[in-house]
C-alpha cells in the first residue's frame, strides 16, 4: 500500500506541491503557490500549507490534505459508496455515485472534504493521491515536485522504517512519533516533525482503531430501524385515521 511522508523540518513554504498537486488535477493555477500558502482547503485546492508561528522558533510549513486513511471514516457513513479505499492506497471518488448528502464531510476527523456550493452540479472535492498517476507506477505530483524532499512518496511500509530512522539519527530534532502511524487506526499520509502535533494542527484524541468501526456498529442496525420506524408511523396513522372516523360516526348520530 502507497503512501506519503511529510517531513514538517524540511519544508520550505516553496508551494511547489500546490503547484504541482493544482496541474495535475486540472484546477484553477492563477497564483496557485501563493494561493496555497498560509490558505484553507477549497474545492479547487487538494492541499495547502499552512503556517503556523512558533515564535522565537520561527514558523513551520504544514501540508494540510486528504490523509487517506488505513479504513476511511468517510468512506464508511457513505450510503452509496461514492467513496471508497482502493488496494494501491488512496481513497477515491466517484461522481457519478455521490448523491450529494455530505455525511463524508461531517465524518472526516480530519475536515478535509469540501463541497462545490456554486456549482450548478456540485460535487465533494479532495486529493485522491493521484490515483492515476499511481496506476501508471507514477509517484504523486506534489512528492515528485518537492525540491527539498519534504514529501516522499513510497510504501507505507517502508516510509514507516524511514521515518523511524530519521529518529534514531537525529533523536534532538524530532518528536518521538509519527502521526498517522496508529491514529484513527492509520493513515496513508504520515508527519515527522520537531514540534507537538496538537501545536501543527493536526487532529488529536483519535483512538488507535478505525473510526468507521463505530459507524459501521450503528449502520448495521439502520434496516431493523428503518423498519421499526416505519411500522411506528404506519401504527400512528392507522390509529389517526380510525379517530377521525369514530369521530364522523359519532357526529352522524348526534345529528
Amino acid at each position: 500500500m502507497k503512501g506519503l511522508l511529510i517531513d514538517v523540518t524540511r519544508c520550505i513554504g516553496c508551494g511547489m506541491c500546490v503547484g504541482a498537486c493544482t496541474k495535475a488535477n486540472g484546477l484553477p493555477q492563477d497564483d496557485c503557490a501563493a494561493r496555497g500558502n498560509g490558505k484553507e482547503l477549497s474545492a479547487d485546492r487538494y492541499t495547502v500549507l499552512r503556517q503556523v508561528d512558533l515564535g522565537d522558533r520561527g514558523r513551520r510549513n504544514v501540508r494540510q490534505l486528504c490523509l487517506h486513511c488505513l479504513q476511511p471514516t468517510c468512506a464508511s457513513v457513505c450510503p452509496v459508496g461514492a467513496l471508497h479505499k482502493t488496494a494501491a492506497g488512496p481513497v477515491v471518488y466517484e461522481v457519478e455515485r455521490c448523491i450529494g448528502c455530505r455525511y463524508c464531510m461531517m465524518a472526516c476527523p480530519h475536515g478535509v472534504p469540501r463541497y462545490e456550493w456554486n456549482a450548478m452540479s456540485p460535487r465533494v472535492r479532495k486529493c485522491v493521491m493521484c490515483a492515476g498517476r499511481l496506476s501508471k507506477g507514477r509517484p504523486t505530483a506534489c512528492a515528485e515536485a518537492c525540491p527539498m524532499g519534504a514529501t516522499t512518496f513510497g510504501d507505507r511500509d517502508e516510509l514507516l522504517r524511514e521515518a523511524q530512522r530519521r529518529i534514531d539519527e537525529s533523536p534532538n530534532l524530532y518528536v518521538h512519533a509519527v502521526y498517522g502511524q496508529t491514529e484513527g487506526g492509520g493513515t496513508g499520509v504520515l508527519y515527522l516533525a520537531d514540534e507537538s502535533f496538537a501545536v501543527l494542527g493536526l487532529a488529536q484524541g483519535l483512538p488507535p482503531h478505525a473510526l468507521g468501526e463505530n459507524t459501521e456498529a450503528v449502520l448495521s442496525h439502520l434496516p431493523d430501524v428503518v423498519v421499526l420506524a416505519g411500522s411506528l408511523l404506519f401504527g400512528l396513522q392507522w390509529l389517526i385515521h380510525r379517530r377521525d372516523l369514530l369521530a364522523e360516526e359519532r357526529e352522524e348520530v348526534e345529528q
